[in-house]
């Protein structure tokens, strides 16, 4: 099953519409959705490496505009439409002393998420609640989006064939190691 749905995305990534799900996928990853799109992106590439950095390229500009509506959701409509998203994740103390402790280090805290599997998300609708200062977010979405998808982008345009090898090889244990990382991303969201 899992080969067949390897092959399906590998399939998938090759489809001439398959930008336009990885730029909505990186839209609504900023904002609501839980999964991120190194889903598609990674296996775009993989199909197609020679447009590796046009893919990190939609990704990333995706991702930030999906992180100012994720910003947006949290300044204009915070207790109606964040706060549920928030609560639903566990949040439902910290949200109050986060927001408090959050502009003090809002540059790390939206850095650190835009590079790491934690949950954009919860940062960019913070962000707006907290009234973190837009062209400062903005900046920072910018550069981490930018360092995250082009580093994914230059390792697999340079080591593309050996890491398609690996994956196809380790399909089993490579998926295990990217739900793992997913998953600690959604459980570093408990320490916020």
């Amino acid at each position: 099953m899992l080969r067949s749905l390897y092959n399906w995305t590998m399939g998938l990534a090759k489809h001439p519409k398959a930008v336009l799900v990885l730029a909505f996928i990186a839209f609504i990853e900023s904002s609501v959705f839980p999964i991120p799109p190194d889903v598609m992106l990674i296996p775009m590439i993989i199909a197609t490496p020679k447009r590796a950095f046009f893919l990190a390229a939609v990704t990333m500009v995706s991702s930030v505009l999906g992180g100012l509506f994720g910003y947006m959701l949290g300044a204009v409509a915070f207790e109606q439409i964040a706060q549920p998203i928030l609560l639903s994740m566990g949040k439902a103390d910290a949200i109050a002393a986060y927001a408090e402790r959050f502009n003090d280090t809002g540059f790390w805290a939206v850095l650190g998420a835009g590079v790491t599997p934690f949950p954009f998300k919860v940062i960019t609708i913070m962000s707006g609640a907290s009234a973190m200062p837009l062209g400062l977010f903005i900046s920072t979405a910018i550069l981490a989006r930018t360092l995250r998808f082009f580093s994914v982008a230059l390792l697999l345009r340079v080591y593309g064939e050996p890491i398609r090898n690996f994956i196809e090889r380790y399909l089993g244990w490579t998926s295990l190691a990217f739900l793992c990382l997913l998953a600690l991303g959604f459980w570093g969201t408990k320490w916020m």
